[in-house]
C-alpha cells in the first residue's frame, strides 16, 4: 500500500513539474552555439538545437564549458581592474585573490 501511495505521489509531482515549466523561447540554432556574450547567463543559454532546455550530463557539460569560456574572456578585463586604492597594480596574494573573485563573478554571468 505504501508503494502505491508513493508511486501516486511521485507521478503527481512529475506531472505538476511538467506543467509548471514554461515553454522554452524559440532560439536560433546559431545563437545556442555562439560564444558567451557579456552579461548573458550560462544557464539561460543551456538549450538544445531544437530550443529545449538541456538536462543531466549535457547541461553539466555545457555549463562547465560556458563558465570556463566566460572566465577566460574576463581575464583581461579583471587584469586591468587589479589595482590598489592608490592606483598601483596589485601583486602576490592580493592580486590572486582579486583575480579569483573577479573571474568567478564573470563566470556567473
Amino acid at each position: 500500500m505504501k508503494k502505491l501511495l508513493t508511486l501516486i505521489a511521485l507521478s503527481a509531482g512529475l506531472s505538476f513539474g511538467a506543467m509548471a515549466q514554461a515553454p522554452a523561447p524559440a532560439a536560433a540554432p546559431a545563437a545556442a552555439a555562439a560564444a558567451p556574450a557579456a552579461g548573458a547567463s550560462c544557464d539561460a543559454k543551456a538549450v538544445s538545437k531544437d530550443g529545449k532546455p538541456l538536462a543531466g550530463a549535457a547541461k553539466k557539460s555545457f555549463m562547465k564549458k560556458c563558465e570556463k569560456d566566460n572566465k577566460a574572456a574576463a581575464a583581461p578585463a579583471c587584469e586591468a581592474k587589479a589595482l590598489s586604492k592608490d592606483g598601483k597594480p596589485l601583486a602576490g596574494a592580493a592580486k590572486k585573490s582579486f583575480m579569483k573573485k573577479c573571474e568567478a563573478d564573470a563566470a556567473k554571468g
